[in-house]
């Protein structure tokens, strides 16, 4: 089966942790299909957090298939993949793994002084900062039967992309050109 062969990525962390530097960081170095899990939210859920009003499960199941099922569609197509999605819970990681042959997950962690500061910079986006303590209590830490790495916020982003490039052991795109 083609999907064996392919890997999937997902960049955890409560919002603002910078799931999108570091999985865009990624991506341009390997090659691995970018997505953005907000991108997969539907209307109502967007709606519910720009309101300030934290999802609830129920709200997330559908949301988390989704982003399984796209990985599953791409490692049947021989495609590999890194997503944003913040897999805050060990069940909903579940989901995510129900998808692809296998996933791996990088975990953005750091002190929440640094994250709220990301967040007050940030433009158009819906989530508010007022939501971000309800993350951080949702938050459960990678299990060691989970194939992930946690990585240190207070890091460059560039040093973090690096760290994960050589956790992951993929090939970079311009090192494999010079092979």
């Amino acid at each position: 089966m083609t999907g064996d062969r392919t890997r999937h990525v997902v960049v955890m962390g409560v919002s603002g942790s910078g799931k999108t530097t570091i999985a865009r960081g990624v991506a341009d170095a390997t090659g691995l299909e970018f997505a953005e899990a907000d991108a997969f939210h539907s209307a109502a859920n967007i709606a519910t957090m720009e309101r300030g009003i934290p999802l609830t499960d129920e709200d997330r199941w559908p949301w988390l298939r989704s982003l399984a099922a796209w990985m599953d569609e791409k490692a049947d197509a021989g495609v590999s993949t890194i997503i944003t999605c913040s897999a805050l819970k060990r069940t909903y990681r579940d989901v995510l793994r129900d998808g692809p042959p296998s996933v791996d997950f990088l975990h953005l962690d750091g002190p929440v002084e640094v994250i709220k500061g990301r967040m007050s910079k940030r433009e158009g986006h819906f989530m508010p900062a007022s939501l971000l303590q309800s993350q951080i209590d949702t938050l459960e830490a990678l299990e060691p039967d989970e194939s992930g790495l946690v990585l240190d916020i207070g890091q460059p982003p560039e040093d973090l992309v690096e760290r994960a490039l050589t956790w992951l052991d993929i090939v970079r795109r311009d090192s494999a050109a010079g092979s």
